[in-house]
């Protein structure tokens, strides 16, 4: 299962905003990584370095490797519409991400390893694809073996305060939910803009 694996909180210093890691830890180092960090401003960018910037925030925020992403913006190109919208909205229906937005994870990570696990079951069938896009009416559920369940009970005990998205349905009470509709840009209020990106890889 490809991921990123490094430091998490140095991420969010390295583009300015807070996409993993302790956002203690972000307030209280809000510069650049590195020894001149603290020392100066951040410089100048380019056109290309700031659309740079912002695929790669994308990429973080969702875990996703460059080839994934590269195959997720040609779907999109592909499709009727707005091709950033789209590219969100692929993005943002990966089953991991969903399993989080339900509240059986804390953290996208622990999602992706409940699936890759095989804890997790999309319409009554077990999978352990993470980057499976889910469509509307397809339903989510927890595994009802005792360590799955525990795992899901767990997670919805961390994310009580969480609020679940209008375009999901969760029983937290029977660790089941589904996709309700496909989600639009402002209920995905993305930390980025995805006009840049799409430009970039139009260039």
């Amino acid at each position: 299962m490809a991921r990123y694996t490094g430091p998490k909180t140095k991420v969010s210093r390295r583009y300015g905003v807070l996409i993993h890691g302790s956002p203690k830890a972000f307030e209280n180092k809000n510069y650049p990584p590195g020894q001149h960090g603290p020392k100066g401003s951040r410089r100048k960018q380019s056109d290309y370095s700031i659309a740079l910037a912002e695929k790669q925030k994308l990429r973080f925020q969702y875990g996703v490797l460059e080839r994934q992403f590269r195959r997720y913006f040609a779907i999109a190109s592909q499709r009727r519409g707005v091709t950033g919208e789209i590219l969100l909205q692929l993005l943002e229906t990966r089953l991991d991400n969903v399993v989080q937005k339900m509240g059986f994870s804390k953290t996208l990570r622990g999602a992706r390893q409940m699936v890759s696990h095989g804890h997790v079951s999309v319409n009554g069938r077990k999978t352990n694809a993470s980057s499976m896009n889910l469509k509307p009416g397809d339903a989510i559920s927890i595994k009802a073996s005792e360590k799955s369940q525990r795992l899901g009970k767990r997670g919805v005990e961390l994310t009580q305060i969480a609020v679940v998205p209008d375009w999901l349905l969760v029983d937290k009470d029977n660790l089941t939910g589904s996709v309700v509709r496909i989600p639009t840009r402002e209920e995905i209020n993305p930390i980025v803009n995805e006009q840049l990106v799409v430009e970039l890889y139009a260039r």
